[in-house]
């Protein structure tokens, strides 16, 4: 099958999922397929999957993957500061590492929002629907929430890397607390613990709760720095951390606190 072949049956086989988005006639053209494709994975629920609709899905996720580009982290090169510390600019799903950081909302479902531009949505349309039966697994045994501040681990599926950790971070409602920066300083922590405990060589964290959720910029690169420099002097398992930022704003940032 083509790219399109496979991009026009998921639409289909999704459609016949989720019947009330029936009626959506499927576009001719394939920037708009792709938008269709992915606000119908957005949305499906974490129900049984169709037989034979994963193996056309990992293998449209997988050329997606590689047309997109995969960054090898081994090749990157550690700041000035500490030579098991990385600093990257770019879309962190093409990231090859051992795990990249998502930061999710309390329900750890993935973002249903169609095509929303939150890292939760990106890390969710690029893995698979896999993902999120995945968390919902994990959240049933739960059987609540997920804390801020604690983290959970799943496959990469078709992600470049092995692992997704699944952090919350603090929602900020006006002004900064101390309490918000212990949560986002136990996100850190909790991936860092977790990543160790899954034999977790390289890392890649995006940057948690400034979005939608927030949290100073400023304040939160400090909190992230300062926690994963403490761990590093107290454990030599994880080899590289890399912060992953996506502005031109966090760039300046991280560099002014990594490069000085």
């Amino acid at each position: 099958m083509t790219q399109e072949e496979r991009r026009i049956y998921l639409i289909r086989t999704l459609q016949a999922e989720l019947p009330q988005y029936l009626g959506i006639e499927i576009p001719t053209g394939e920037a708009e397929q792709k938008q269709l494709l992915r606000s119908l994975m957005n949305m499906r629920p974490p129900m049984p999957v169709q037989e034979g609709f994963l193996d056309v899905q990992d293998a449209y996720l997988l050329e997606e993957s590689s047309r997109r580009g995969i960054v090898d982290c081994s090749n990157l090169s550690p700041v000035r500061a500490n030579s098991r510390l990385f600093l990257w600019q770019g879309d962190i799903t093409r990231l090859q590492a051992d795990a990249i950081v998502n930061a999710a909302n309390s329900a750890l479902l993935g973002c249903f929002q169609p095509c929303h531009s939150c890292i939760d949505n990106a890390i969710h349309s690029c893995s698979g629907v896999q993902l999120r039966l995945a968390c919902n697994e994990i959240m049933q045994a739960q059987g609540h929430e997920e804390a801020a501040g604690a983290a959970k681990i799943t496959a990469g599926y078709n992600l470049p890397c092995r692992y997704v950790l699944h952090t919350v971070g603090p929602v900020v409602s006006g002004q900064l607390r101390k309490r918000d920066c212990r949560l986002l300083a136990g996100c850190y922590q909790s991936c860092l613990d977790l990543a160790v405990k899954n034999g977790v060589h390289s890392i890649a964290f995006c940057c948690i709760s400034t979005g939608v959720f927030r949290f100073p910029q400023d304040r939160a690169a400090e909190i992230a720095v300062q926690t994963v420099s403490r761990f590093l002097t107290q454990d030599q398992s994880i080899r590289q951390v890399i912060f992953n930022v996506f502005t031109d704003r966090d760039l300046v940032i991280y560099q002014r606190l990594l490069e000085r």
